[in-house]
């Protein structure tokens, strides 16, 4: 992973595990509408609603976006350290059980640790992405693992068939392609960012399927909501074909959406199985 560069302040709370002096950091009576990130990788940790006036002199957050902040025992063996789950970057402590809100957790960081980013006026935590990359058992599970994604449902798009299911699709003859919808949060993760892991998880450069499943069912698209997503999709492309790439990827508008049988939804998560066709590769 590429680190962001780091001050020498930076890196001494940062990397040194120090603290910024009590009152000193830009955010701590900062209450605009945002995200904060890590300043280290860049990781989304809290919410700006989750964040309260403690008094202590230092911002304080009740709670961290799920999976982003992992707590493990201080070197003093007493306090409960707060680090970046991504990075390991030392973010400061969390308290318990004081009272300063209905959660009753405080999250005691480092201004310093952290890097803001207002949210966009227009930004939905809920908007909608659809994405065909072959089987979309493993499209699904990569899609669920991302943080601002709230979830990931395996369909049928792009055909002429009303109400297909598995083994018309599996004919080849009613249009239809296996497409992901993923419902995320525009105001954690981006179109691009999406569309970035979507082209890095599969061979967007086959043209007949994707690895062995051969047929039109499997190919690789991206079904659009709107021209601001195609103009990505489009910019996406034009970037990977600069790099050399032959992309056979696909670009459609929305149609109707058809959900996959219950059996084919979190297929990996029910069956325990590994993941075997598709896998991250970084790309961008």
């Amino acid at each position: 992973m590429n680190y962001n560069k780091l001050t020498p302040e930076e890196s001494y709370v940062i990397d040194s595990k120090g603290t910024e002096r009590p009152f000193s950091g830009k955010y701590n009576d900062f209450y605009e509408k945002g995200i904060f990130k890590c300043k280290k990788c860049g990781e989304a940790l809290y919410k700006s609603e989750d964040k309260f006036s403690s008094g202590c002199g230092w911002p304080s957050f009740d709670d961290e976006i799920e999976g982003s902040v992992k707590r493990i025992t201080d070197s003093d063996g007493i306090r409960v350290e707060i680090v970046c789950n991504s990075c390991g970057a030392h973010l400061g402590h969390v308290f318990e059980g004081e009272g300063f809100s209905e959660k009753n957790t405080r999250h005691c960081v480092n201004s310093i640790s952290l890097k803001f980013e207002s949210y966009d006026k227009n930004c939905k935590d809920h908007a909608l992405a659809y994405f065909a990359a072959g089987c979309f058992w493993g499209v699904e599970y990569h899609f669920e693992k991302l943080k601002g994604v709230n979830s990931a449902i395996s369909g049928y798009m792009g055909g002429h068939l009303e109400n297909p299911d598995y083994h018309s699709v599996c004919t080849g003859r009613t249009g239809h392609l296996e497409v992901v919808k993923v419902d995320y949060d525009e105001c954690q993760i981006s179109f691009e960012e999406l569309s970035k892991v979507f082209f890095e998880i599969h061979d967007f450069t086959q043209a007949n399927g994707q690895g062995p499943d051969i047929g039109s069912q499997y190919l690789s698209a991206i079904f659009y909501e709107d021209e601001a997503q195609k103009r990505v999709a489009l910019e996406l492309i034009d970037k990977l074909e600069d790099m050399n790439y032959k992309v056979a990827t696909s670009l459609y508008e929305v149609s109707k959406f058809y959900e996959a049988e219950d059996y084919h939804q979190d297929y990996y998560s029910k069956t325990g199985k590994t993941p075997y066709c598709h896998s991250y590769r970084k790309v961008f």
